[in-house]
Parts: structure tokens; sequence; C-alpha cells
């Protein structure tokens, strides 16, 4: 009975988890003006996806999410837990492309929150709290960049281009490491600067405290998807003018929103959506629900 009773505990802290994370999902799909991106109120630099579309993509994403946070609840080493929802992850993707017919709405998602919601999982299992989160991480993923982008360098320079994924090929081109090195260095972004804005701006609403946390990160953010459908040098102004915004006050102030607005606009007529910061907001979110989670405990 004892045994029966800590399954049952960890299903519903597992569900409880991965909750969280669709939430985080549905929030940064809903807020506007995100420049560039699909809101509730736009479909942004997007033509073959609508809020709708998000909203399919996140029910299909349930399911995959709660065994990630299932797989941290074990005994297991982080690297173990990191292998077995890597499988997870894959069925998840599937999941997605079969509710959207086929548009990548979440991918970088799956993969971001999947091993966020597994770190949850194993912070809970080991008793060490939220403030265990970011290092569970950098356990789960140390490698990661070595051992499928630098190390494979050559073997990668002479694969065929159209089987490489676009993660490959941009550090192949750019040296980008993409969310590997993201997750590998434990998430900098998103627990050095982005939760900070997210916290520090609570007197906002929600929707302009989301849209300020957005263009934080979009600051910093090595956006790969800006990369694949344009540029460095495209992705360099995308982030000069996020700075501009946050020095004008960006949602505090008159100037700062009407900068944003200008800058959806933009985004619009040239087609650029910064999906790589979209999910570092939604993962900001996840990540500041969860710390609400631990403390409530």
């Amino acid at each position: 009975m004892e045994r029966e009773g800590r399954t049952e505990s960890f299903k519903a802290q597992a569900i409880e988890i991965a909750s969280l994370a669709v939430q985080a999902i549905l929030y940064e799909a809903s807020c506007y003006p995100s420049p560039g991106l699909v809101s509730a109120i736009s479909t942004g630099a997007h033509s073959d996806m609508d809020y709708f579309t998000f909203l399919d993509s996140a029910s299909a994403l349930i399911s995959p999410l709660i065994q990630c946070a299932q797989a941290g609840l074990s005994p297991e080493s982080p690297k173990e837990i990191f292998q077995k929802i890597r499988s997870i992850g894959r069925l998840g993707e599937q999941r997605m492309f079969a509710k959207t017919r086929g548009v990548n709405t979440h991918k970088g998602t799956i993969f971001l929150l999947g091993i966020c919601c597994a770190a949850a999982g194993k912070a809970l299992y080991s008793g060490a709290g939220f403030a265990s989160l970011r290092s569970i991480i950098q356990a789960m993923t140390e490698g990661l960049v070595e051992g499928e982008l630098s190390a494979r360098n050559q073997e990668l320079a002479s694969t065929d281009p159209t089987t490489l994924t676009h993660g490959e090929r941009l550090y192949l081109t750019h040296k980008v490491e993409g969310v590997r090195g993201e997750v590998q260095r434990g998430l900098p972004i998103v627990f050095d600067i982005a939760l900070n804005v997210y916290q520090e701006n609570r007197d906002l609403s929600l929707n302009s405290r989301l849209i300020q946390t957005l263009v934080a990160i979009m600051q910093f953010c090595e956006d790969t998807n800006i990369l694949h459908r344009h540029s460095m040098e495209t992705l360099r102004e995308v982030q000069a003018r996020a700075v501009r915004i946050i020095a004008l006050g960006g949602m505090k102030t008159p100037a700062g929103s009407k900068a944003i607005d200008d800058l959806d606009k933009d985004f619009r007529q040239r087609r650029i959506s910064p999906g790589g910061s979209a999910d570092l907001l939604g993962v900001t979110v996840f990540v500041a629900l969860l710390e609400d989670l631990f403390n409530g405990r």
C-alpha cells in the first residue's frame, strides 16, 4: 500500500508540474504585441499558423510533459533521466506535428520544457528544492554541445546538408550552439536575466509583463529561428533594437510601448519571428511558476 501511495503521489506531482508548463506555453502564445510572433491578436510573421494552431499544439504536449516530469521523479541520475526524456521528446514532436498537420509550433519548447519538467521532478524527488533546479539541468546536459556539435564538426561538414537539423547547420555556419548550449550552461538567459525582469515587473499587467520580459530576452538570445530564416546581420539588428527599447523603458513608458508596436509592424512586414526568444519566455514563466510551487510546499 505504501508503494502504491508513493506512485499516486508521484503521478499527482508530475501532473502538477506539467500543468504549469502548459500554462507557461499558453501565456507565451497569448501576449500581444509580441513582435513577429503568433498571438491571440495576430499571426505575426507567419502565414502557416495562428493562435488556434498553438492551442492545438499545446494540448498535444500535455502527456509528454507529464511523462518528462515522471521521469525526473526517480532515483536515476540526471544523465539517465536526460536520455529517457529525449525519446519522450521525440514522441512529443510526433504528437505536435500530427495535431498541427506538420507545422512546427513548439519543437524548441518541447526540448526546453521537457528538460525543465524532468529537472523539477528530480528536485522534488531529491528534496533539494527550487535552488537545485539550475544545477540539475546542467548535470543532465553536461557535454551535450561537445558530444553533438563540436566533436562532430568534421562529420557534420561532410554530411548531406538536407539531413542535418537546423541547429546542426547553424553550428557549422555560425558556430552558434543554440538550445543545446543554453541548457548546458544552465539557461543563463532565463536564470540570470529574464526571471529577474519577470519578477521585478509585477506592477505591470500580466500582458505587459510578458512583453517586457520577451524584449529583455531578445537583447541576448542567439535566436536560431532568426538565423535560419534570415542572417546574422538581422539577428544583431534585432538584438540592438531590443536594447534600445529597454533603454526607452519598454512597456513602462509611452515611448517604449510605441517602439514595441513599431517593431511588431516591421517584423510582420519583413517576416522576422524571434521564436527562440519566445521559447525562453515560456521557460521563464514556467520557472517562475515552479518557484511559487516549491515555496508553497
